[in-house]
């Protein structure tokens, strides 16, 4: 029963983070400013690992990697805790094992991500429908119109009804069956089998 809880602590602890952190490396990529509650949250909570970083891991191509890099190294160390304190036998070899741990860290992050942009899209959709001049309003609707915009394309409004969201939604959900396809890939890396 210690374990399960010691688990739950550290599964929001290191979720919490690295949301912070892709969400802040989300913000960066679309160029949304951070002059808002979320973003100064967001920059305040993250600051402390991105700042001392950037010195050492440049941008690329708008992508900020220094806070990308430290999300996908906290889900590697959760993976590691998380197989510890199960007890999974890590026999892969210390090559097998960092590269499976490096993987399954990986398959963590984009599904985390994929949640956060699923959650982004609800969001920006409610907002559109319920309270569409809320504070928060444009910072959700300028993190998902980038996402949405190739959908629009493809899908029309019908009376006036955006339907981009949902095809978006289900191509998430369909991605995340594959991530989850994908991460047992790396189990054998891991055991040695």
């Amino acid at each position: 029963m210690f374990g399960q809880i010691l688990l739950l602590v550290l599964n929001v602890l290191f979720g919490f983070i690295t949301v912070l952190l892709l969400a802040r490396f989300f913000m960066q990529w679309s160029r949304v400013s951070f002059r808002n509650q979320v973003g100064q949250f967001v920059v305040a909570a993250t600051d402390w690992i991105v700042r001392p970083l950037r010195r050492a891991i440049p941008g690329l191509f708008g992508l900020d990697f220094a806070s990308l890099l430290p999300a996908w190294g906290f889900q590697t160390a959760f993976v590691f805790l998380e197989l510890s304190l199960r007890g999974a036998r890590l026999d892969g070899g210390p090559v097998g094992v960092l590269l499976g741990l490096w993987g399954l860290g990986l398959i963590e992050l984009l599904r985390m991500a994929v949640y956060l942009v699923l959650a982004v899209v609800i969001v920006s959709a409610i907002f559109s429908w319920v309270s569409p001049h809320a504070p928060a309003a444009p910072l959700f609707r300028a993190l998902a119109d980038p996402l949405l915009r190739p959908f629009r394309r493809i899908v029309p409004t019908i009376a006036n009804i955006d339907l981009s969201p949902l095809l978006l939604l289900l191509l998430l959900q369909i991605l995340l069956v594959v991530l989850a396809d994908l991460g047992s890939n790396f189990v054998p890396l891991l055991t040695g089998g």
